[in-house]
């Protein structure tokens, strides 16, 4: 009989995006090596023998496929032994090995479609407007995700560092919980954020699960391979080793959560409650339908019983989609007490203290996770990127070389490559690095991304009209970019053009209410013609984005003073 699933290989998060004088995140390609450990009707002595040989009995053969992560060629060696006619049947067949082959196929058609559930983590519309699971409304300063406040670890401020709508800067390696942030309204929500590159799903069943609801359709042709609703849940609930690939296959494949967690809780109720790794299924089950406080108590009793670095980072989970990331925080340590030196709980650690605005905390964490391993990308990539808004472009020059010669060639790299060497004033290597990266670029938000950089790098160098046309390359790439409207407004009130200059100005902060300089810059002009009213408006916008900026301050006191004359 089949053995419980393999653990699988970590998948890497996306590349992040650039910004105002903003780095590129990184990533590495996901690992596709390795092979699963267990397998369905497979002898340990037949393990060493050489595979897709003429005559390799058909069994062996499959699992062999499965061993090489080619699972399109293993299903349809197991659907043509499970398709054989009674009379047809090799000598030595029976009912044992029928049902291993079934389990290997479930298990080869859930790895088609296998998404890691603790990377996986998208929240939509739905769950963010509409949250009923907050502690507190107004919760104390550094004790919430919601609102980050300012920075309590002395990082850059945004004035140098790009933050994101909900306040947090901008990090050098772009993950689910970073592509958006919390909105404040639903106009916010809705519009696209542009570090995504589609619109947030209403809700995040509708839109990260989407290809795994359809995996059916996907993979066999012929319909579905498991008539879910003609199964006999309880039957394959007494079969422990079966049950487990059944749920997975329905888990990740079928995405019934209704079914899986049935079958969860039919299974445990077998097993007398003393098995950990359906107590983590349900969770997670619960974790899928939104019902948190249940998860919680389902992955809190797996962890008496057994130990395990995946149910601490889901118990995270909860406690973070709660919006209690000091609760996550000492998981995470007491977590590493008993996996010392476990590099996703210190990552876990790091991320936490990066989303809360504690950026040199962060720091330190994530070069503790280099201590460990040093070809952790996302680490590499958190430090040089907080290396180069620190001012030191140098080192953060050294971290990227280093991600070069780990083998990570893509866009970002390059675009982050550019901009180190340019404000370390190595220009020899700028130009090319941005060639680069314009050639390396996949889509048309990576194309604008470098464009408008290369038009930081002509500002730097004086050369105004060529910044002007890098702009306006970057709008053509991408019409929603608010930096790229910001900057030309800048170049067009230095023409004189103060009517254009307006109208970007107003375009750019309508497209990024969360960025001060719009505002700042709206108020600077409306001073300039009169219009004191709007720019003390804008000023107080300024504010609200940025309350430490002092040229905001001293405007809105001379306002101040302009209206008590009045």
């Amino acid at each position: 009989p089949p053995e419980p699933p393999p653990p699988r290989p970590r998948r890497s998060a996306p590349a992040g995006q650039g910004g105002a004088r903003r780095l590129r995140g990184s990533t590495s390609a996901a690992p596709l090596g390795g092979n699963a450990a267990g397998g369905a009707g497979a002898r340990p002595d037949l393990l060493g023998a050489p595979a897709g040989e003429m005559g390799l009995e058909p069994l062996f053969q499959a699992w062999s496929y499965f061993r090489r992560r080619k699972f399109r060629e293993c299903a349809d060696v197991c659907s043509q032994l499970l398709e054989r006619p009674p009379g047809e049947q090799v000598a030595g067949a029976g009912p044992g090995r029928e049902a291993a082959a079934w389990s290997l196929k479930t298990r080869a058609l859930t790895e088609m479609v296998y998404v890691d559930e603790i990377d996986m983590d998208q929240e939509g519309i739905a769950e963010m407007i509409l949250d009923e699971n907050a502690v507190a409304q107004v919760a104390r300063p550094g004790t919430s995700l919601k609102l980050p406040g300012t920075s309590q670890g002395g990082g850059p401020s945004p004035a140098v560092r790009p933050v994101t709508q909900s306040g947090r800067p901008i990090t050098g390696f772009v993950r689910p919980s970073t592509q958006g942030g919390r909105p404040n309204t639903m106009e916010q929500a809705i519009r696209t954020p542009r570090t995504a590159l589609t619109a947030r799903p209403i809700t995040s069943a509708s839109g990260g699960y989407i290809r795994p609801g359809t995996a059916s359709m996907l993979t066999n042709p012929d319909g579905p391979f498991i008539n879910l609703s003609r199964l006999n849940l309880t039957k394959y609930a007494q079969k422990p080793k079966l049950a487990k690939a059944l749920f997975e296959y329905i888990f990740h494949h079928e995405n019934d959560i209704k079914n899986a967690l049935d079958l969860a809780a039919l299974a445990t109720e077998h097993a007398q409650f003393k098995d950990w790794w359906w107590k983590v299924q349900i969770g997670k089950c619960y974790y899928r339908l939104g019902l948190y406080r249940e998860a919680e108590k389902q992955f809190k009793s797996a962890l008496k019983q057994q130990d395990m670095v995946d149910t601490f980072l889901y118990l995270a989970k909860v406690y973070l989609r709660l919006d209690q990331p000091v609760t996550a925080l000492n998981l995470f340590k007491q977590g590493l007490e008993r996996f010392p030196g476990e590099v996703t709980l210190i990552c876990g650690i790091a991320r936490i203290y990066e989303e809360m605005n504690n950026i040199s905390s962060a720091a330190e964490y994530y070069k503790d996770v280099l201590k460990q391993d040093n070809t952790h990308v996302e680490a590499i990539a958190c430090i040089g990127s907080n290396h180069f808004y620190s001012d030191q472009p140098e080192i953060a020059l050294r971290f990227y070389r280093r991600l070069l010669q780990m083998g990570v060639y893509n866009c970002q790299l390059f675009n982050n490559l550019g901009l180190c060497c340019f404000y370390a004033q190595q220009y020899d290597m700028t130009l090319s690095s941005f060639e680069r990266a314009l050639f390396l670029a996949e889509n048309e938000e990576e194309t604008a991304d470098v464009w408008y950089n290369l038009g930081h790098v002509a500002v730097g160098i004086g050369d105004l009209n060529l910044a002007y046309q890098c702009f306006k390359l970057s709008l053509v790439n991408n019409n929603d970019y608010a930096e790229a409207y910001n900057n030309l407004a800048v170049l067009e009130m230095r023409k004189g053009r103060t009517e254009q200059a307006g109208a970007l100005l107003q375009t750019a902060s309508s497209l990024a209410p969360h960025m001060y300089e719009p505002h700042f810059n709206i108020a600077i002009l409306s001073e300039k013609v009169g219009d004191l009213q709007r720019s003390y408006t804008a000023a107080q916008k300024s504010e609200e984005a940025f309350p430490g900026h002092v040229d905001t301050q001293q405007l809105l006191k001379q306002l101040k003073e302009h209206f008590a004359m009045l």
